[in-house]
């Protein structure tokens, strides 16, 4: 057994796809299904359900591939360790950030690379729940979420500022003025949303109907970016993180600040207590720790 046959197992898991999980690990299939079988004989079990495609792990493969994901991290955080002791920083920082955060990591990701010019970084958009269980599972290093009813036994976390909220539109289609709106005002607008149950959209239903107030949303969507392009093309405004830089993603958009608009839970950056910890997630928790004692 090696590391290779490791990655080789979780590449298969995150795919699904023998010929993909292949092409990732920069290998052919059949060499990839060979040091599967291998990894099978040596282990004494089937771990993978084979057809004439992919068709899942058996239950003990699903067993196996969750001590796999635990020892290759173990192998990563070595590496970074080790790295870390000679003053540098190598290999990739997993960063999960729930949809529609007011947090911006690309100033946290500039001074890191700047640092330690070899460090890589992926970025995923994940929900809460999503992002929590990657952390548990080692599949993150460090996690941008709401810190309501986190477990504080599992996780460090580091809360980030209050999220207040702007409407976005495009100055093309709509003029507001200058001074703060009402959500009654907002009420009367063609409105994009984010789909119920995510967080972000359970702040704004909030702030609407503790004001008595019911919009009827004129789109709604679970992707962020159709979001962006519905704004853009005039088909309606949307309410927005008011610091997440998003007005300036073209010389059209524009953030106006909402009345008493914030979101119900604050939001924190995550990074799990137990071991196997990166070293990557402690020296980026650490800085950011640092920037925040900073006047």
């Amino acid at each position: 057994m090696d590391i290779k046959q490791l990655k080789f197992l979780i590449a298969l898991d995150e795919t699904r796809h023998f010929g993909q999980a292949a092409a990732r690990c920069h290998i052919t299939q059949p060499t990839l299904s060979m040091r599967l079988r291998s990894l099978e004989e040596e282990l004494d079990l089937p771990l993978v359900n084979r057809g004439q495609r992919f068709e899942g792990f058996t239950a003990p493969g699903e067993r196996v591939l969750a001590w796999a994901r635990t020892v290759l991290a173990a192998y990563d955080g070595l590496q970074a360790e080790a790295a870390a002791c000679r003053g540098n920083l190598v290999g990739t920082l997993r960063l999960g950030v729930v949809p529609l955060s007011s947090f911006d990591p690309l100033a946290l990701m500039q001074q890191l690379h700047k640092e330690h010019p070899s460090l890589r970084f992926e970025l995923s958009a994940l929900s809460s729940e999503q992002i929590l269980e990657q952390l548990a599972s080692n599949r993150l290093d460090l996690g941008v979420s709401y810190l309501e009813r986190l477990d504080t036994e599992r996780f460090d976390s580091l809360a980030l500022g209050e999220t207040r909220m702007g409407l976005l539109y495009d100055q093309r289609f709509f003029s507001f003025g200058d001074t703060p709106l009402s959500w009654e005002a907002l009420i009367e607008l063609p409105l994009g949303m984010l789909t119920s149950g995510m967080h972000f959209r359970q702040s704004i239903d909030h702030n609407f109907h503790s004001r008595g107030l019911h919009p009827q949303p004129l789109l709604q969507t679970d992707a962020v970016h159709q979001l962006l392009q519905a704004v853009h093309g005039g088909l309606c405004c949307a309410v927005m993180p008011l610091e997440g830089g998003l007005d300036a993603l073209t010389e059209h958009l524009r953030l106006q600040p909402i009345e008493d608009a914030h979101t119900l839970a604050r939001l924190g950056l995550i990074m799990r207590r137990s071991a196997p910890r990166s070293a990557l997630a402690e020296a980026c928790f650490a800085l950011y720790q640092k920037s925040l004692a900073s006047p």
